[in-house]
């Protein structure tokens, strides 16, 4: 048995070197022994770390001990609780019995059962009516979610400082919802994108006054995702917070700093007061709403906001105010007179330049004062001048031809064909069209309903029997020694017209067939066009370069007319003609020397025309 040993209290400073005491090698039963400075050998005692692991191993079995005593205290407390930390819907019922659960949470959300669910989506916020779109809670199922009293320590020991947030239990029909979501999303939460800009406001009082004011960009925003929003709205609907929904954007380009930008260095200046223009012998205002009304905004995609001048809706503005100080130009005329044909000279124009009118006009809008704009212009001549007249060579008579028989509506129409023809200029080279020269033949023309074809037989068209003109002008161009550029012979002959040598208008469906010829002469020409009771005549001016000649093959291949039978009042009797095959050929002879230059043939058939009695 080991005895315990006595241990003075030395003090080690006051033991010598030669006193210190030195280990000595352990003893059978692993004990330290020390040999003294007197040879005395004594029995080592417990070192020092061994002391103090021996207190921290027992206060550790103390805390595990009596924390298992405080988890099995908790565990029989709580049993039978909602777990602490947890809330539903907003409403914290964690460590509560489930009665006394399910008490608050009824006292809490029954009353939210049909009050309006809040939804934000993107930039909107808007309330969803749950009892409409058939959301509904399920009291067991959203207790049931709550859970169980944990066994693990660790979340125990968590759930007195974190929540635990439950969602609640919807019944619903799913079908209904999703519909109810989608009204929701296309009424309320949907938007097009709105591209920043700026507006305008008339100011009452005021002489044209505007005030400006931004138009805030907004992205576009879309709900795409219909089911998972649904989803969500099930799971959330009952939050205080309410429900966020994920939408898709579609961006914009301007920001709002540069709106703004716009708005303040450029717009509302440009605004505040009118700009003086000044023509030549007018001036003119440029009211603030006039500049308003022309300005145009496009969004950069650097985020800021151009703005230009429509020149088009300042020249509406403007026109009206500067018609004065515009001279409008005049084509040099060749009129007829008992002497012949007389040039009456031409006149330059003089119109407004717009594009250099406005060119300093975005400098000067944000301007105080000193806002005066010059009007620029300038100078245009005719397309015929003075001299190209006086140099066409018109000094007699080169083709002329005159038919008869006209009355009636007519004459009317043939008369209105020669007004707008007679004066029109040729120049060498050029081809003339009667089509653009007459343009359409309507009413408001001066063309009246009249039988289509020149006899008075046909359909009741506008401009009826107007080829007669057309046929007229051509033999006065064959004559003249020009070119045909394109004709169309009638369908039938009409006797009062040489064979061969006729000229349409319209077709029997009243669509218009056009003339034209080329002035092959050395000279330009004029065309004087006259109609007078039942003839019409058409001359034609320049510098007379042929002689021309016409002979005819007489007719072969001929075929007599059908008989045809008819009734009623738009029945029309004829005693028809028969129908051949004719050759015309023109024969031109130069003036100067008498030799022949030209030989053109053309080959005409014409169909039988019935002979019609009426019963």
């Amino acid at each position: 048995m080991r005895e315990d040993h006595y241990w003075p209290d030395w003090d080690s400073d006051s033991i010598k070197p030669a006193q210190q005491p030195r280990l000595a090698p352990l003893s059978d039963d692993g004990l330290a022994t020390e040999i003294l400075a007197g040879g005395v050998v004594s029995p080592g005692a417990p070192s020092h770390g061994k002391r103090v692991l021996g207190r921290v191993l027992m206060a550790t079995g103390g805390v595990i001990a009596f924390a298992a005593i405080l988890y099995t205290i908790d565990l029989i407390s709580s049993a039978g609780d909602v777990p602490r930390g947890v809330v539903v819907a907003g409403v914290d019922v964690g460590g509560m019995s489930h009665a006394d659960a399910e008490a608050k949470l009824r006292q809490e959300l029954e009353p939210r059962l049909t009050q309006p669910v809040p939804v934000t989506a993107g930039d909107v916020q808007a309330m969803l009516d749950p009892v409409t779109s058939g959301l509904g809670l399920d009291w067991p199922a959203t207790l049931a979610r709550a859970g169980h009293q944990p066994l693990d320590p660790f979340t125990r020991i968590t759930s007195f400082f974190v929540k635990r947030q439950v969602d609640v239990a919807t019944k619903t029909d799913d079908e209904a919802l999703n519909q109810a979501v989608s009204q929701f999303a296309t009424a309320t939460l949907n938007h097009p994108p709105t591209e920043g800009g700026i507006g305008f406001r008339s100011i009452p009082g005021s002489d044209g006054g505007v005030s400006a004011y931004p138009i805030e960009p907004r992205d576009g925003q879309t709900l795409n995702d219909i089911r998972a929003a649904a989803n969500l709205l099930k799971a959330r609907w009952l939050d205080k917070t309410g429900v966020r929904l994920v939408v898709d954007f579609t961006p914009v380009k301007a920001t709002s700093a540069g709106v703004h930008a716009a708005l303040d260095e450029l717009v509302t200046p440009a605004v505040a007061r009118p700009v003086s223009v000044h023509g030549n012998g007018a001036d003119a205002r440029l009211k603030p709403d006039a500049i308003a009304a022309a300005m145009r905004f496009a969004a950069q995609d650097n985020g800021t906001l151009q703005v230009a001048m429509d020149p088009a809706k300042l020249v509406e503005n403007l026109q009206p105010q500067l018609a004065t100080t515009e001279q409008v130009g005049k084509d040099a005329q060749i009129v007829f007179t008992d002497a012949g044909p007389t040039v009456q000279p031409s006149e330059d124009a003089r119109k407004i330049d717009w594009n250099a009118t406005f060119t300093p006009l975005m400098a000067l809008l944000i301007r105080p004062e000193g806002r005066d704009l010059v009007v620029q212009y300038q100078t245009a001549h005719p397309a015929i001048t003075t001299d190209d007249a006086n140099g066409l060579g018109i000094k007699e008579v080169v083709g002329e031809f005159t038919t008869g028989q006209l009355s009636g509506a007519a004459a009317v129409n043939v008369r209105a064909m020669a007004d707008k023809v007679n004066g029109a200029v040729v120049r060498p080279g050029q081809t003339f069209s009667l089509d653009t020269r007459t343009g359409p033949r309507t009413r408001a023309q001066g063309f009246v309903p009249a039988p289509l074809n020149e006899d008075g037989t046909g359909p009741m068209v506008d401009a009826g029997g107007i080829s007669q003109f057309t046929t007229t002008l051509y033999n006065a161009a064959y004559f003249a020694g020009l070119t045909d550029a394109g004709h169309t012979e009638h369908p039938y002959y009409l006797d009062r017209y040489p064979a061969g040598r006729d000229a349409i208008s319209l077709r029997a469906d009243g669509s218009g067939v056009d003339l034209r010829f080329t002035d092959s002469l050395t000279s330009g020409l004029v065309i004087q066009a006259i109609s007078s009771g039942p003839t019409v005549t058409v001359r034609i001016w320049g510098t007379r370069q042929f002689r021309v000649e016409s002979a005819s093959s007489g007719w072969r291949d001929v075929v007599g007319p059908q008989i045809e039978h008819g009734s009623g009042a738009g029945c029309q009797p004829s005693s028809g003609e028969p129908g051949f095959t004719t050759t015309d050929t023109r024969v031109r002879y130069d003036l100067a020397t008498g030799a022949q230059v030209g030989v053109d043939t053309r080959v005409v058939r014409y169909d039988p025309k019935p002979i019609v009695f009426c019963a």
